[in-house]
């Protein structure tokens, strides 16, 4: 089983608007949406509908954490969080005609009988892999993410900020950064796949086994031991990028959850983030068709 803990849930809120918004102006529209969000929320959303048991865990507190709840509850994903102060965020997706923008709220504080709360609750289920994603709350730090790895006899996956990911001393079965992440983690540039794979290995070097990076419209990078391999993306029509990056993940522990080589699961990875991009907001779109795109997919080792 495969747990994840979002140390700072929210409600993605996804509005479409037919026109660029100009100031002033009041806009009208009827396509908007309400998800359970999160990195660690969707790894769990995605890996549910894969077929790969799991349990989403973290923090929930106020009216939008109960909203968001009820929601996991209605779509009966495993979960057990705990209940904290303050208000879990809603975070804002407005997609136009020409451009995506992005406003995400900072979070509710995070106190120690909280953190005590989750690592019972992790103990408890025992799973074989954790994953920690998503932003950091105040409360809590890479300290507590490190306490988390060293907790229980799991390996331990995370997908955190650059800086994060720079400040760990823990061991990890697996990091995935973004381009921009992977640049600040290890002070590289990172304008390529020869690069990305370069930076990768300057943070296995870090403590990591295996790094798994997503480039965007250059594809993804899976990086272990003296391995590594680029997958290009996919032409699709793309919708919304918003959970590209936790359906990536996703796939590759699907994949190496069901015994795949490095290769196929950066394979599975890209597939699962192909179908993903072609939905807006973060729910769940049908992978009946993961197998065939991902027999599409030419990986190269590198």
């Amino acid at each position: 089983m495969i747990a994840t803990v979002t140390p700072n849930p929210a409600v993605d809120y996804t509005v479409e608007l037919s026109a660029e918004p100009t100031p002033g102006e009041v806009f009208r529209t009827d396509r908007t949406r309400y998800d359970a969000g999160g990195k660690g929320i969707n790894v769990s959303k995605y890996l549910d509908a894969l077929g790969t048991k799991t349990l989403a865990t973290g923090f929930l507190g106020g009216f939008v954490g109960e909203y968001l709840e009820s929601r996991l509850a209605a779509s009966e994903l495993p979960a057990s969080f705990v209940d904290i102060d303050g208000t879990t965020r809603l975070n804002t997706t407005m997609l136009t005609p020409e451009a995506e923008y992005k406003i995400n709220q900072t979070g509710p504080s995070v106190d120690t009988p909280a953190i005590e709360s989750l690592l019972g609750t992790l103990r408890e289920r025992d799973p074989r892999t954790v994953v920690v994603a998503g932003s950091l709350p105040p409360g809590v730090d890479t300290e507590t993410v490190d306490r988390i790895a060293a907790a229980g006899d799991w390996e331990t996956v995370v997908d955190l900020n650059g800086d994060v990911l720079g400040e760990l001393s823990g061991e990890y079965a697996l990091c995935k950064p973004n381009r921009a992440e992977l640049a600040e983690s290890t002070g590289r540039t990172v304008d390529s796949a020869s690069s990305a794979i370069e930076a990768a290995r300057t943070l296995r070097r870090r403590g990591f086994s295996r790094v798994v990076a997503s480039l965007g419209a250059e594809g993804a990078v899976l990086v272990a031991d003296d391995r590594a391999f680029h997958a290009p993306a996919l032409e699709t029509d793309v919708v919304d990028t918003v959970g590209a990056g936790d359906a990536l993940l996703s796939g590759v522990l699907d994949g190496l959850a069901r015994g795949e080589s490095d290769e196929g699961a950066l394979r599975t990875g890209v597939a699962v983030a192909t179908r993903v991009v072609g939905v807006s907001g973060t729910r769940v779109p049908s992978f009946a068709e993961v197998g065939s795109i991902r027999d599409r997919i030419p990986v190269t080792p590198r």
